[in-house]
């Protein structure tokens, strides 16, 4: 899977078969994908984070059109929508075009106008993979309008709008990490991001005779309706029993040394075991992003197993085929570790297997996930691309 899966030209053809018109008007953007090496359910917690960009993501052909509606259409879904932009937009039903609709309810609460525009979308990124397929087409439409509408906003404002465009319109209270992932992406490296004040780093990811592999565990599920909600409202029950020791806005504003003396102010248990997540995978992103500095990818591993342990049996944010796509990768040689990604109940894993095992790595997971799961798992070698950015033809 990679972004050279669509061919522009003909996508460029598709677009004209739904919209007529000429080709030469048309302009092309792309927004990646991405996956979270560590640091799961850490940034609404005001913590550490590790996300790196993709080298697969989502098309944008967007042309602007003489008249005051917005027409949306998508290769990977069926059907199409078309809204008047003349008028504040409000959502429609659970459509996948509430993702740059919400973007462009942004742009008009914050006084720009927007003109009439068709536009078509096509991406490679799994959808309900855990692997920000919506953080994708949010990025992509905002980089897409800010440069054609000549607004003149920066890549954090992008990335803060986008992120308001999921909370408030579609109503998933995700953090920031997924668009400034998209956002600020490059190529062979991954963000050190710091969720509460947004400083961040690039750390190098020189993995050498090791590869990125993402396993999709192809469980339904709508990011939406699972307990990803119910589980930011855990951490702020644990943060206001904490707040007799000391005065913190998040979790993660504790290590894991003061959070043990102080464990037993949160009165309810499961409340206590979600704080203990939180804490704990800040600390295991902080030494990740020591050890990659020193290219030493075994350790890494073995933070991603302890990681995937944090996440099942604290969080309770995995499940079956996860847990056994982990289980079955923890068995192969040549993987150094192996770990849920995303905000969970299904979605996909990240390993990291040696290169000379990779075959064997699918051959094995896939067949012994299937037995004990009934599912065919979907496996994707990864390369670490650049952040959301405007496409020539040639591309």
């Amino acid at each position: 899977m990679n972004n050279n899966s669509w061919n522009l030209n003909s996508l460029k053809d598709d677009f004209i078969k739904h919209y007529d018109g000429s080709k030469e008007d048309i302009s092309v953007f792309f927004a990646p994908g991405r996956v979270n090496l560590i640091g799961e359910h850490t940034d609404y917690n005001g913590g550490f984070v590790l996300p790196c960009s993709l080298h697969y993501g989502t098309f944008l052909l967007i042309r602007t059109a003489n008249y005051s509606k917005i027409r949306f259409r998508s290769k990977n879904l069926t059907g199409g929508e078309e809204v008047d932009c003349a008028k504040p937009v409000i959502p429609i039903g659970n459509s996948w075009v509430n993702y740059p609709l919400g973007v462009i309810s942004e742009f008009q609460k914050s006084g720009f106008r927007i003109p009439g525009y068709d536009l078509l979308f096509a991406g490679d990124i799994p959808n309900s993979a855990g692997l920000s397929s919506s953080a994708s087409i949010e990025m992509v439409t905002a980089f897409a309008l800010n440069e054609l509408g000549g607004y003149g906003l920066g890549m954090l404002d992008l990335v803060k709008l986008s992120q308001r465009a999921e909370n408030d319109f579609v109503g998933m209270k995700c953090g920031i990490m997924d668009m400034f992932a998209v956002g600020f992406g490059k190529k062979d490296h991954a963000i050190f991001l710091n969720c509460d004040n947004l400083n961040y780093e690039l750390v190098p990811v020189i993995l050498g005779d090791y590869c990125l592999v993402i396993t999709n565990t192809n469980k339904q599920r709508r990011l939406a309706d699972s307990k990803y909600n119910e589980r930011r409202a855990e951490c702020e029950l644990a943060v206001n029993d904490l707040q007799s020791f000391k005065p913190i806005k998040n979790l993660s504003e504790l290590d894991l040394s003061e959070f043990n003396t102080v464990a037993g102010r949160i009165k309810d248990d499961i409340v206590r075991k979600r704080a203990l997540h939180v804490i704990s995978e800040n600390q295991r992103v902080i030494e990740a992003v020591k050890v990659l500095k020193h290219n030493d990818v075994q350790y890494f591993g073995e933070l991603m197993y302890d990681s995937h342990r944090s996440l099942k049996e604290d969080y309770e944010v995995s499940c079956f085929e996860l847990d056994t796509l982990v289980e079955e990768a923890s068995k192969i040689e040549g993987v150094a570790g192996s770990r849920m990604t995303g905000a969970g109940f299904g979605g996909c894993t990240v390993s990291i297997v040696r290169n000379e095992q990779v075959e064997n790595f699918i051959e094995k997971t896939g067949k012994n996930y299937k037995q004990k799961t009934g599912l065919e798992a979907s496996f994707f070698i990864a390369k670490i691309g650049d952040g959301v950015r405007k496409v020539n033809i040639e591309d």
